[in-house]
């Protein structure tokens, strides 16, 4: 696969704000190892870094003045360890690094920031690990994990912006097909999750589509069973998982309700063999179930946490006022135009555990041109950020930095999964290990 090569002219500074240069002395598994023994800044996780592939001297050919080199480098990568005397990074591709090149990195601001706060035990927690697989050939904008073909199988799948659903296999840091579906072309993909309704010991996948002619969201419901692949139902829903590993639960919601806003969430239930809304329960926000979750609490109700259609994300006790968190909008290229409007489905955030506590992992996408772009769904890089609660507040205690944007996310035991989609179309699932 071909890396992604930026020249830049050091003609009036560098457009990468370099903080130190070190050298790469081993590369392995898609990490690349960098001798940071004589850089005079501290190098931390989150920090980003490019590796220099080549140098080429820059000539004006009237006066002959040199003007300095033209540097190429390769793609953004983050680093994820740091030792004394060296640091580890990571880069999806590899392929043209080589020991003894030299690598140039930025510190990352917010990251540096916290690091500096000392205020109790709980900024002592070590920063989260980012895991980057192998790019693969899709732009995926959904994930999920499951199994699939069979028990214990333990799979990833994915959902591509052409409506091609992958099962993967892991091996190591790259990502191994084993089943294939695409959905009818006339379908605009939106969402994808998987889990065990119908409580087989495999589990079936909702993808949710919108049909562009009749303005109608749907989710195919399927099932590989006896080496095929079947549709168990159809459901004139929006459909979503909510939760970690094998809790995860489905929420649905009808969509379009009034105007463009949907209806209320309830859960989905496999009753007497039909999928059913259970209209006994349900969420009080009138969000889009794309962004929201369930926070627990001790002897009450679960709170919910949602992104509003501001952007903003809000927690909310079941019986009480909603609390903001400011500091960040929420932007999403996952919409549809629907009669003479523009349907934003924010990406999900997820409740995790974290050093006894419970966080919640949200996505903010960086716009590709500008505030204006964003409108418009175009992006170029994306953060996670983990928010706590405390006396009344959410907290920011940490943000992982990705190399891409991001459409959807998900949670399993170990991490919250999801898809960072590269400059080049191209997509490497990541997961952000739970502290």
């Amino acid at each position: 696969m071909k890396m992604r090569i930026f020249l830049l002219f050091f003609l009036l500074g560098a457009a990468f704000p370099v903080c130190g240069q070190m050298t790469v002395v081993r590369v392995q598994d898609g990490k690349v190892y960098l001798d940071t023994s004589s850089v005079k800044t501290a190098v931390r996780p989150g920090d980003r870094f490019k590796v220099i592939l080549a140098a080429e001297p820059l000539t004006n050919p009237t006066t002959g003045k040199d003007l300095g080199l033209i540097y190429t480098y390769s793609q953004p990568g983050t680093i994820s360890e740091v030792q004394p005397l060296y640091a580890v990074g990571t880069l999806s591709q590899t392929a043209e690094v080589k020991v003894g090149q030299e690598a140039v990195w930025e510190t990352n601001a917010e990251t540096s920031a916290q690091s500096s706060v000392v205020s109790g035990p709980k900024e002592a927690a070590a920063a989260h690990t980012k895991v980057i697989y192998e790019p693969v050939e899709q732009e995926v904008i959904s994930v999920s994990a499951a199994d699939i073909s069979a028990p214990g199988a333990d799979e990833w799948i994915t959902l591509s912006a052409k409506g091609q659903i992958t099962v993967w296999k892991r091996e190591k840091d790259k990502l191994v097909q084993t089943l294939l579906y695409q959905l009818p072309a006339a379908k605009k993909p939106l969402t994808l999750s998987a889990v065990a309704a119908r409580g087989n010991v495999t589990a079936e996948i909702f993808a949710t589509v919108y049909d562009e002619r009749s303005a109608r969201i749907s989710t195919w419901v399927l099932a590989y069973e006896n080496g095929q692949w079947n549709t168990v139902a159809t459901l004139p829903y929006f459909v979503k998982e909510i939760g970690c590993g094998p809790n995860k639960t489905l929420w649905v919601q009808r969509p379009f309700v009034s105007g463009v806003q949907p209806g209320k969430a309830h859960p989905l239930v496999y009753q007497n063999g039909e999928f059913v809304m259970d209209k006994a329960r349900r969420s009080d926000p009138r969000v889009w179930i794309a962004g929201l979750n369930f926070w627990p609490q001790e002897s009450q109700e679960p709170a919910s946490i949602y992104v509003a259609s501001s952007g903003r994300v809000q927690w909310k006790p079941a019986k009480g006022k909603a609390i903001a968190y400011k500091e960040l909008t929420v932007g999403t290229p996952n919409r549809v135009k629907y009669k003479q409007e523009i349907i934003k489905l924010p990406p999900s955030l997820q409740v995790v555990p974290s050093q006894g506590r419970w966080q919640a992992a949200v996505v903010e996408n960086t716009a590709k041109f500008g505030l204006l772009s964003g409108m418009f769904g175009q992006y170029e890089s994306a953060k996670v950020h983990f928010l706590d609660l405390d006396k009344g507040h959410l907290n920011r205690t940490d943000t992982v930095t990705l190399d891409g944007f991001v459409y959807d996310t998900t949670c399993t035991d170990r991490a919250v999964l999801m898809a960072e989609v590269l400059s080049d179309g191209q997509s490497s699932v990541v997961e952000v290990l739970h502290n």
